[in-house]
């Protein structure tokens, strides 16, 4: 990634997360940084719903999730993310996943966008503030054995064959694919090879624009609140998760309401409230743990 932030750029987007600007690039600042970017920056997709063009280059993110106050889905989020650690003095690179799907279906090409980040003290880490309800805390790269998180139990594992018996990597196990696992489960395919952030962007055209992806059919707004669960708006339903997996639903009624709730606990002010693109069955608000996928 390239250094492209300014000082101010920097010092804003670090009063938006909360945090001081820390004195080295590591693992501990790490981890701060990545807790605050979850409790304080949402998960969101209402440009898809606003008529708001997403432009994957570095300033274009950097003016939506620093001087707007918005937050974005994965390619922003972690693409903004990436910026501001790289500026800090960590080595960022871009990986691209494939998402999960139903029956062991993995999504398109650059599907989901994730950072590996090498500290000074830590080593790699695998960094990921942009895919809903995740692990709250950067994981060790190379670790194979199980990682326990406040968001449940994370394991990164060689990957093996996909749908076409092609198995990723060259057959080397440095450049091999890699599994994300939460709590045993399959959640996305890594590549290990670094990409640049405009490699992007035809899976950002796809997830703004299919109705194969459930960003058009649906809204979402959702973040990590401060005792460590979530909180999440799915067009007018709101959803509070405790910690222990407790849920409490409600309906907002009025639209007044619905844009005092993105101003409150999200800290995004609109002046309408957005609506599903591309209406129907499928535009059912989204779950709780709704992934960028």
């Amino acid at each position: 990634m390239t250094v492209g932030m300014n000082t101010a750029t920097i010092d804003a987007y670090l009063r938006r997360l909360g945090v001081e600007q820390p004195a080295r690039p590591t693992l501990d600042a790490l981890r701060e940084l990545h807790l605050s970017h979850l409790r304080t920056v949402p998960f969101e997709n209402l440009s898809v719903h606003l008529g708001e063009e997403i432009v994957l280059e570095e300033k274009r993110l950097l003016d939506k999730v620093v001087e707007a106050g918005r937050g974005g889905f994965c390619y922003e989020l972690n693409g903004a993310f990436g910026a501001l650690l790289t500026a800090l003095g960590y080595d960022v690179a871009l990986l691209s996943a494939r998402v999960h799907g139903e029956e062991g279906r993995l999504g398109i090409p650059y599907d989901h966008l994730a950072l590996r980040v090498r500290t000074v003290d830590g080593g790699d880490r695998l960094v990921d503030v942009g895919f809903g309800a995740h692990f709250h805390l950067p994981l060790a790269f190379g670790e194979r054995r199980e990682q326990q998180d406040p968001a449940g139990v994370f394991r990164i594992v060689e990957a093996g064959a996909d749908a076409a018996g092609v198995r990723g990597g060259h057959g080397t196990g440095e450049a091999a694919d890699l599994d994300v696992l939460h709590d045993g489960r399959p959640v996305y395919r890594m590549e290990v090879r670094p990409r640049a952030l405009g490699d992007f962007a035809a899976g950002a055209w796809w997830h703004s624009t299919s109705p194969a992806s459930h960003f058009p059919r649906s809204l979402v707004c959702s973040r990590v609140t401060a005792d460590g669960g979530r909180i999440t708006l799915g067009g007018r339903r709101l959803t509070a998760t405790a910690p222990d997996g407790t849920r409490q639903v409600r309906e907002i009624g009025t639209d007044e309401e619905v844009l005092e709730i993105y101003r409150e606990e999200f800290g995004i002010t609109l002046d309408t409230v957005p609506t599903v693109r591309v209406p129907g069955r499928a535009a059912d608000p989204v779950p709780d743990n709704d992934p960028c996928e």
